[in-house]
């Protein structure tokens, strides 16, 4: 059994972390496997939108696999790394991540390198690593802060203690809470609903919100204009206007 899960279905990619008895904890192998995934979403144009979740019922992911850690000769070894949160931020197709328990040390910057979050009523989110002595390195800092502010990201990253579902959700961390039963199916079906939108305009508006990250209001409209004129550009903006007026759905081929 692998110890990551990859299918294709509907135009939607699953990639499922399967080390439940490990809490989902990533080793080096996986990380490698997760940089081959997120090169595949990106060449295969059949896929339209991504889930990414963990196995079992207890936990997303729990982070690295601090026994994995061991087999780096070095810090800088293990700095230059196949480094799994940005495998996620490099899909260039929206990121569903379904947080169906733990998401601890790497597994919560997998969460923030996602574009959405959904979470299962069991959920709970942690900044673990300055417990075992060290703070984390795939974007938490500048993601969370971004995401639930500093005072919030301070206290998460300066305790190490977990943050609940509830609290998640109040704290803007995640987008909605479901039971734990029903997560996956408001997951997939979210993941539809984005695939039939067009693929192209679906990128680009990723790519956007990214982009407003880091810049002054003034440029971050001039660039969303630009990609507006290249969405307008596409077969797919000629395709939407046309069913608009016919009054049928469109049929958006990502061109």
């Amino acid at each position: 059994m692998s110890d990551i899960e990859f299918t294709i279905k509907d135009r939607v990619a699953v990639i499922t972390l399967n080390r439940p008895q490990k809490l989902n904890t990533v080793t080096g192998e996986m990380a490698a496997e997760l940089a081959k995934i997120s090169k595949h979403c990106n060449d295969d144009k059949d896929i339209r939108a991504v889930i990414l979740t963990g196995s079992g019922e207890k936990a997303f992911c729990a982070g690295s696999d601090i026994k994995d850690l061991d087999n780096y000769e070095t810090a800088w070894v293990f700095r230059n790394r196949d480094d799994y949160c940005d495998s996620i931020r490099k899909i260039c197709k929206p990121v569903i991540c379904a947080v169906n328990g733990y998401a601890f040390g790497g597994g919560l910057e997998l969460c923030l390198n996602s574009d959405i979050r959904l979470a299962s009523e069991n959920a709970s989110f942690c900044a673990a690593e300055i417990k075992l002595g060290w703070i984390g390195g795939g974007g938490v800092s500048y993601l969370l802060s971004h995401n639930i502010g500093a005072s919030n990201t301070a206290y998460m990253l300066l305790t190490g203690d977990p943050v609940d579902a509830g609290q998640a959700l109040d704290w803007n961390l995640v987008s909605r809470v479901y039971p734990p039963e029903k997560l996956m199916d408001e997951a997939q079906e979210l993941a539809l609903t984005i695939s039939e939108r067009a693929p192209i305009a679906a990128q680009l508006a990723k790519d956007n919100i990214r982009a407003a990250y880091s810049m002054p209001i003034d440029m971050a409209i001039r660039y969303e204009r630009d990609l507006q004129t290249i969405c307008i550009s596409t077969d797919d903006a000629d395709e939407g206007r046309n069913a608009f007026k016919e009054k049928r759905p469109p049929d958006f081929k990502g061109k």
